[in-house]
């Protein structure tokens, strides 16, 4: 503080005394000062704290606005440009104008009032002069006089700032129209790009767009005077022809800004550029960029395209356009409503720049920014999208040609056709028309694909669209095209034909029959459609291959909504002429089978077309699929699948069972309960060789869920088959309880493209729990728990009504079969739990009299005969206390006696 309030008195003496020195002495008063200057504003950290600072900025600006004058007069520009190199750089005696450089530098960057004072003195024109000669004027230097290269960096950083800071004010701006170097030097960056100093290119750039920022009417009316944009475009003209393209854009983009930012204070300039074919020069100079690296000129190729899509929205009145809204429309669609006062297109000329571009070149990055600028016009205001649409239509000419650009493009570019509808709200029938005979010649199937997704996304977003391509005769084309691949696949029969699909090609076909599913969906009329092309036969064929699979089932599932029967025909045959091994296959019909069960209007049509007998042939099929060691191919299947199946199995059976008497008096009557309890006792887990348990005396006895919390919670070793038949009984259970079809333990699988079907692999985990190997500690999920009596559902376990008595046979039919040869005692002790379990069963009085009114007594009785008969079996006790109980409540006692 005290050395300023010190610099502070000698320039107050300086002021007083300046009027009476003659110049030279005045100057080297000054000089004098400035060093102490600087040093105070190095020792206070850059802080300035000086009383009469705008004095200061402007004497200092003022000499070295003379010194600089002085140094460039009466010499050759080379000559010039050397001087003015040793006046402003740091070197003995001419370290003077340094010190003035530095000083101007400083007082810059304090406020703007003194930035005012500096632009007072005359140092804008002088500079400007100065620029020009660095720019135009280049020094030959080596790479080894570094100590000059530093020197030169240090004066170019201080001579742009104070440039920067003076020319961003509309009143910086205006000294410059004194001197003749603006416009000079605006025509030599358009003429002299590759002659000029190189170190200078980017400083001068930046210079002049910071001049372009600040234009007043008065500098717009100097510009146009000396036909300044005329000039500039005529010379880019013919650099475009000789020039690399990074370089081109580069000077051209400094012109066209100037162009842009005067548009808001004057049109003159555009008007200018407009006039002598600038928009010409453009497309000329952008489709020289075809080929370039990505990063190569991007910063000035994106910024003439930005610059574009500005000028765009410059011109004098709105445009009025009138459009045909062709209906059918979204219901929230108004175009009324759309109309607003934004930014909205009014010059059409700079967008036939983007527009031709598009359709000129095929350079991924060029047509990728063009999609986007559009979308940026679409962004500013919706009506802009009608206004381009309806006058010069982009996007139909582009839907011709755009299989001819990259395949980034394409997608690109659908993404923009999908927006009409999403963000505008708006249905584009014209160019819906153009994407349809796109998909329809199929020139390119990345195309025809990027296209179909497109539509596929608008179909699945608004039922509108499953009328309007039906209308439009998509449908028809889709089934056509379904037909043909389905006739190859069906004469391949599994074999690889030369006509088979792959890739891109495959993907395509899934699409297809996606696009198919989602035109299908809620629409009765579309499904009806189908049908009668006579389709049902050849989308059924697309089932064996995993990839068109899912999107196969839901068109059949559509197909039931107005046929049951021929649905659950289909499916239930696909089923059972599956080969043994297909067990995805079998599991994704099973699902399918699932959501349509869910509807009580379906369950007829499954038993009249013997939907409970295929389902137990599958049973059927995995005979000793279980067995511990697997053996033949059940080994490579592994058992998680095969639990998994008995799972959707049996879910199936209960939903169909499900609230339907006539289903479950069906199943009942033909004895297919017991069928069932024979298809699980074959499955290679429960014990068949049917010879005599010898009765062992238990040292401790475990409950049902005790066993249950050691098979999934316990670290310890659990017997693998022991597990499997937990798991059955588990599912057993629940359709006791009439609960089945509502459980779901298994995650969902999602088929890949280009991979092989997964039926005949490896299964990962052969050997773990299906859902025990997906969780913490190998726990079984809580309502897997809670089935088998958590403490804290004792009481609803208790209370718990059979919907299923026939479900509680096959427990029983299962109960001598929970053994294990060499494991006598654990065997014994899970068959009392499993009794003990069926006993809480059948506790209360609704469950004793619905296992009466049955009419199952007599079958479980006898399936169980051999315990019955013999007082030494170790469930003789057990099951003669569960039958106690039923002897209240039986209707005919002599059936118990």
């Amino acid at each position: 503080t005290l050395l300023w309030e010190t610099l502070g008195k000698q320039f107050v003496e300086y002021e007083q005394m300046a009027p009476f020195l003659i110049p030279e002495d005045q100057q080297r008063r000054l000089l004098e000062f400035l060093p102490l200057f600087l040093k105070a504003w190095e020792q206070s950290a850059g802080e300035i704290i000086f009383p009469n600072i705008q004095l200061l900025a402007s004497e200092v600006s003022k000499l070295l606005t003379k010194e600089i004058k002085r140094t460039l007069s009466g010499k050759s520009a080379e000559e010039a440009r050397l001087a003015l190199e040793q006046l402003l750089q740091q070197k003995g005696e001419a370290g003077d104008g340094h010190l003035l450089l530095k000083s101007v530098y400083l007082l810059s960057q304090t406020d703007l009032r003194t930035t005012w004072s500096i632009i007072g003195s005359g140092l804008p024109a002088a500079l400007m002069q100065c620029l020009y000669l660095f720019f135009t004027v280049p020094l030959k230097k080596t790479s080894d006089d570094r100590e000059s290269i530093e020197d030169d960096a240090q004066t170019q950083e201080m001579l742009v700032k104070i440039m920067l800071n003076m020319y961003k004010e509309e009143q910086g701006v205006e000294e410059l129209l004194a001197a003749d170097k603006l416009q000079s030097l605006i025509i030599a960056t358009s003429s002299l790009w590759d002659q000029c100093s190189h170190s200078w290119k980017v400083p001068t750039g930046r210079v002049l767009r910071t001049i372009s920022k600040a234009q007043t009417k008065t500098s717009i009316v100097y510009l146009q005077a000396v036909d300044c944009i005329k000039i500039a475009v005529q010379n880019l003209f013919t650099m475009a022809d000789t020039l690399p393209a990074c370089d081109v854009c580069e000077a051209a983009s400094i012109v066209l800004c100037l162009v842009k930012d005067s548009y808001p204070v004057s049109p003159a300039l555009l008007t200018e550029f407009e006039n002598n074919d600038g928009y010409q020069l453009l497309l000329k100079i952008l489709l020289r960029c075809e080929g370039l690296q990505q990063n190569e000129g991007d910063p000035y190729l994106d910024e003439i395209l930005a610059m574009l899509t500005c000028l765009t929205t410059c011109g004098k009145a709105e445009l009025k356009v009138s459009g045909n809204i062709v209906h059918p429309q979204l219901p929230h669609f108004d175009f009324e409503q759309a109309q607003s006062s934004g930014m909205t297109v009014k010059n059409l000329q700079p967008f036939q720049v983007l527009q031709s571009l598009f359709q000129k070149s095929n350079d991924q990055h060029l047509c990728g920014r063009i999609l986007s600028a559009i979308g940026t016009i679409w962004a500013w205001d919706r009506v802009n999208f009608f206004l381009l649409e309806w006058t010069l239509q982009p996007i139909n000419q582009f839907t011709d040609i755009i299989h001819f650009k990259p395949h980034p493009v394409q997608v690109q570019f659908f993404r923009l056709v999908e927006s009409i509808v999403l963000d505008l709200s708006y249905v584009p029938h014209e160019i819906l028309k153009k994407v349809q005979y796109l998909i329809k010649e199929n020139i390119v199937p990345f195309c025809t694909l990027t296209a179909l997704q497109c539509l596929l996304s608008m179909t699945q977003k608004n039922l509108l669209f499953s009328d309007i391509f039906r209308d439009s005769g998509l449908l028809g084309l889709l089934l056509a095209l379904l037909r043909k691949e389905a006739k190859i696949l069906r004469k391949s029969a599994g074999t690889h034909l030369p006509g088979l699909k792959e890739g891109t090609e495959k993907e395509l076909n899934v699409v297809m029959l996606k696009m198919v599913a989602a035109l299908t969906a809620r629409s009765v009329r579309n499904m009806v459609v189908l049908k009668d092309y006579g389709m049902v036969p050849y989308i059924k064929i697309f089932l064996d291959d995993e990839c068109y699979r899912s999107a196969t089932l839901s068109i059949l599932e559509q197909l039931s909504v107005i046929n049951y029967e021929e649905y659950m025909s289909i499916i239930i045959g696909a089923l059972c002429s599956s080969t043994q091994w297909e067990l995805h296959l079998k599991l994704d019909l099973l699902k399918s089978l699932l959501r349509i069960l869910e509807s009580p209007k379906s369950h007829s049509a499954f038993r009249t077309c013997s939907g409970f007998n295929g389902l137990l042939s599958l049973l059927s099929d995995m005979e000793g699929a279980l067995q511990e060691p697997p053996s033949g191919q059940w080994a490579a299947v592994g058992q998680n699948c095969v639990l998994e199946l008995v799972f959707y199995t049996l879910q199936g059976i209960s939903a169909a069972l499900h609230l339907d008497p006539v289903n479950s008096n069906f199943f009942q009557r033909n004895g297919l309960f017991e069928k069932m309890a024979e298809d699980l006792g074959s499955l290679g887990c429960f014990w068949t060789q049917g010879k005599k348990q010898i009765p062992v005396s238990l040292e401790k006895k475990r409950t049902f869920a005790e066993f249950l919390d050691e098979a999934f919670y316990s670290s310890e070793p659990f017997p693998a088959w022991l597990r499997n038949c937990i798991w059955i009984l588990n599912f057993l259970d629940h359709m006791v309880k009439g609960t089945l079809h509502q459980e779901n333990y298994f995650k969902e699988r999602k088929p890949e493209m280009g991979k092989e079907s997964r039926d005949d692999q490896e299964a990962p985990q052969a050997q773990e729990h299906p859902v025990a190997s997906e969780r913490p500690g190998n726990k079984l999920p809580v309502s897997a728990y809670m089935i088998w009596g958590n403490p804290e559902e004792k009481q609803e376990m208790r209370d718990c009504t059979i919907v299923h008595p026939g479900a509680v046979c096959v427990m029983v039919r299962l109960l001598p079969k929970l053994y294990k040869e060499g494991c006598a005692q654990l065997s014994q002790e899970i068959q009392c739990a499993l009794v003990d379990h069926i006993q809480s069963l059948v506790k209360s009085e609704k469950s004793r009299q619905v296992m009466c009114d049955s009419g199952l007594l007599s079958t479980i009785i006898t399936s169980c005969q051999d315990v019955f008969c013999s007082d030494s079996h170790p469930l003789h006790l057990a099951l003669t206390r569960v039958f106690e109980k039923l002897a209240s409540q039986a209707v005919e006692p002599h059936v118990l006696r």
